[in-house]
């Protein structure tokens, strides 16, 4: 992302007050940062109609409202491509919400998000299939040790 020169922005007290709390929620994050950051958002999901985000122990993410976190339901969706390749799109979807009980419609904003942010989608899906494989391992190594 490449840096502009500043913009000048006024906040009502209001608002000025609640971006404070929010940056006192967020350590890290300054003023400037935390004001670009929920900009960024806002227009993401003016741009996307269904996409919130949440903060959680990963950080702040897209996710669907009413719905999982975009990168769970784009993880579904490629799992089924992979797992079927030879299913049209229409039975992919079908698939995906018969097994995560997430509506087509939600499904399509997830990849409508995704295909403009795929990058940023696909390292959260990196990070839990990371986090998934060490929890197997570690679970495979405590459960050998007590039967064994």
């Amino acid at each position: 992302m490449t840096r502009r020169s500043a913009t000048p922005v006024r906040f009502e007290s209001e608002v000025a007050d609640r971006l404070v709390s929010f940056v006192g929620a967020h350590p890290g994050l300054s003023l400037s940062a935390a004001a670009n950051l929920l900009v960024d958002e806002g227009l993401r999901m003016s741009e996307y109609p269904g996409i919130v985000f949440r903060s959680g122990p990963s950080g702040r993410r897209a996710g669907l409202s009413g719905g999982p976190d975009v990168w769970e339901a784009v993880r579904a969706v490629k799992s089924a491509r992979q797992n079927e390749p030879d299913l049209s799109e229409k039975e992919i979807f079908s698939l995906v919400e018969n097994n995560t009980g997430v509506p087509g419609s939600l499904l399509r904003i997830a990849l409508n998000y995704w295909a403009a942010h795929s990058d940023e989608v696909d390292a959260e899906i990196d990070a839990a299939d990371q986090a998934e494989a060490t929890a197997d391992v570690l679970w495979r190594r405590e459960h050998d040790l007590l039967n064994h």
